[in-house]
């Protein structure tokens, strides 16, 4: 609040705060005459409309600007991409889908292009948090605030299948497996950082697995989340589906190699470079990544972290965005088989039930191009 002129703010401060049932924090002398006062509404309201009292301006919370590259973008060396994820400049010229519970919109962090709703209510905005965590990691803004992911900057569209409560149908999920192949001309990757118990099925099989043969073929790359059960991936889906690349969760503490990492954080689940103990496994997934206490954007223009194969999926959505970028029309097939050979193997294949170590993503070799340079594609 700042007092009228001729008003001494040291002087009179402490007694109009106290008068008012507050106190005064701040007392300013230079740059504003006046004090923050620290009490109840009514007490501002009153404090406004004594005479001594020019205006009062409602106070307000703020956050630094730096960037932090999580830890998860980091393991997978998201800044010796062709990218350089974390150096504030660049971004990636790819459209991803984000199959999920929709997206904060007026996220700053995130290049949002629209999306649809297949769930409830009208609007694809995130009233959960989860498609947006999800979102960031795969393609925060590389714009030296809040967090960077590993396809920086590229469009999003956020496909709602889930409600509020992170819940949904298949129903759901086919109807946002439709719209995503019938914007195949613009939606090169999708995520679906989501899982249930049921059978394989077929390309023919009139359900789930059809419509993502269907949209696969149409172009479309897919990445699942294994689920988090610790069961073997084979009777899950959509990640015992060969026609996505299917991400189980690797527990990192300090984005390095050698297992030294620790964390004493509730979201912890695991001893470090292993597979995160709740992390669903099998001959059936393609690659592992972080999983375990990632960073991420959060519903509300925030950031929060969490773990699950949710997390470790965007990993890979980023990578195929980075591999495609520099790969353009590239087919599904062939970016599966890029980001495999782009692995490694360096991590302790402790917790894993099958004692088959899936591949490390690693982005090191992958280029990204700059955002804007497509010609045709829906904003």
């Amino acid at each position: 609040m700042t007092l009228e002129p001729g008003v001494d703010p040291p002087q009179v401060a402490p007694g109009m705060a106290v008068e008012y049932g507050g106190r005064a924090p701040h007392v300013y002398q230079r740059a504003l005459p006046g004090f923050s006062f620290e009490g109840s509404a009514d007490g501002a309201a009153r404090l406004a409309r004594d005479p001594k009292v020019r205006s009062v301006v409602p106070d307000r919370r703020v956050r630094t600007t730096a960037q932090t590259v999580p830890t998860g973008v980091r393991r997978v060396d998201g800044p010796l991409s062709g990218t350089v994820s974390g150096n504030g400049a660049g971004a990636v010229d790819i459209d991803i889908a984000i199959i999920d519970t929709g997206i904060d919109l007026d996220h700053p962090d995130l290049n949002v292009a629209g999306g649809v709703n297949c769930s409830t209510g009208t609007g694809y905005d995130d009233d959960n948090g989860h498609g947006t965590h999800v979102a960031g990691t795969a393609a925060a803004k590389d714009n030296r605030a809040g967090v960077v992911g590993v396809a920086p900057g590229a469009r999003l569209w956020a496909v709602r299948v889930l409600d509020d409560s992170g819940s949904g149908n298949w129903s759901s999920v086919i109807c946002g497996v439709d719209w995503v192949t019938a914007h195949a001309a613009d939606i090169e990757v999708a995520n679906l950082s989501l899982a249930g118990p049921g059978a394989q099925g077929s390309c023919n099989d009139g359900a789930l697995r059809e419509a993502i043969c269907r949209s696969v073929e149409s172009g479309v790359t897919y990445i699942a989340a294994a689920g988090n059960s610790a069961v073997d991936v084979s009777d899950q889906v959509p990640g015992s589906f060969p026609e996505v690349i299917t991400v189980s969760a690797l527990s990192d503490y300090d984005g390095l190699p050698g297992g030294l990492g620790k964390s004493t954080a509730s979201c912890a689940a695991g001893r470090d470079d292993t597979l995160a103990d709740f992390s669903n496994y099998g001959t059936g997934v393609d690659l592992i990544a972080p999983g375990v206490c990632i960073t991420s954007t959060w519903k509300g223009g925030g950031y929060n972290t969490t773990s699950g194969t949710s997390m470790a999926s965007p990993h890979v959505t980023g990578a195929a965005a980075l591999y495609l970028s520099g790969n353009p029309g590239a087919s599904p097939a062939a970016v599966a088989s890029a980001l495999k050979a782009a692995g490694n193997l360096v991590w302790n294949v402790v917790g894993d039930k099958d004692k088959a170590k899936e591949t490390l993503l690693n982005v090191d070799a992958l280029t990204g191009t700059t955002i804007g340079m497509k010609t045709g594609r829906a904003r």
